[in-house]
């Protein structure tokens, strides 16, 4: 699944696309994860991308002439990919989606598992039930020790699956999460609440450096993803954990470790991330 690195790569790769005018939109298949709604060429045809931003794995398009008159979200799913392309291709089987601009430049939603959004805000997206309840971006200076440290002091839950809790801080998935708990020398199945304060401050800094190392490297290709101008990403060549079970750790020659935490895979490295007292034991 795309995470936040990812869908910022992909933002960034659409931003020739800002001010252009859209000629037409075509919708080959309505049923994703929500129905793109039946109306929408009617809010986006003749109307312009004013402004490209992010919340979390949200896509945000500024859609009107002179202001916003709404906001087209767009959401990656599980195995989506937005294209940039400099002319209208012949669709192939999972391209659901097109918005071509009057310069003949299009951008394609191809989503083989449909588990995506194409969707229509008014002009106030923030307050929308996908966005309102989502906790700061990890990106930015809200995200801190002090933020970090008070929000977990009643969570007994791991400390990896705290913070992937989008309630939290939007855009720490599984991937970035075992990463930075790694990089902060904090075993995953740590209680949150057992956390220091000095352990939050190095967590936050680590999550902060990892997405953004995620970020200059064009983000993770994997399976499917890739950025809008078709380029993967690298960053997966770095992993110092994630996905390398049983392979040596990069600091200590350790195997890693992998468990189940969450319904997801979680690597780390018992000696480099010793369990703390109190932390939860996988049954």
């Amino acid at each position: 699944m795309p995470e936040l690195p990812e869908v910022e790569v992909t933002r960034r790769g659409l931003l020739p696309v800002e001010g252009a005018q859209i000629a037409q939109v075509t919708i080959r298949h309505h049923g994703l994860r929500w129905p793109i709604p039946a109306d929408l060429p009617q809010h986006l045809q003749g109307r312009r991308v004013l402004k490209l931003t992010r919340r979390a794995k949200y896509i945000l398009a500024e859609i009107g002439t002179t202001e916003a008159e709404g906001v087209l979200l767009l959401h990656l799913g599980m195995s989506g990919r937005l294209c940039l392309l400099e002319r209208d291709f012949p669709a192939e089987k999972h391209d659901h989606f097109d918005i071509r601009f009057e310069d003949g430049r299009v951008i394609r939603l191809r989503d083989p598992r449909r588990f995506g959004a194409v969707l229509w805000l008014d002009k106030h997206p923030l307050q929308h039930a996908l966005l309102s309840s989502l906790g700061p971006e990890p990106l930015e200076a809200g995200f801190n020790a002090d933020y970090l440290y008070q929000h977990i002091r009643t969570r007994s839950a791991p400390i990896k699956t705290t913070i992937m809790d989008a309630h939290l801080v939007v855009g720490v998935g599984n991937i970035y999460a075992s990463e930075s708990l790694f990089r902060a020398r904090i075993h995953p199945e740590t209680p949150a609440k057992a956390l220091t304060l000095a352990q939050c401050a190095l967590l936050v800094q680590e999550i902060k450096l990892t997405l953004q190392a995620a970020l200059d490297a064009g983000g993770s290709s994997l399976r499917d993803f890739f950025g809008a101008d078709g380029n993967p990403g690298y960053f997966q060549q770095t992993y110092t954990v994630y996905g390398r079970t049983g392979e040596p750790c990069r600091v200590c020659t350790k195997p890693i470790l992998n468990i189940r935490l969450g319904q997801r895979s979680t690597f780390y490295c018992e000696h480099c991330q010793p369990r703390a007292a109190g932390s939860i034991r996988k049954k």
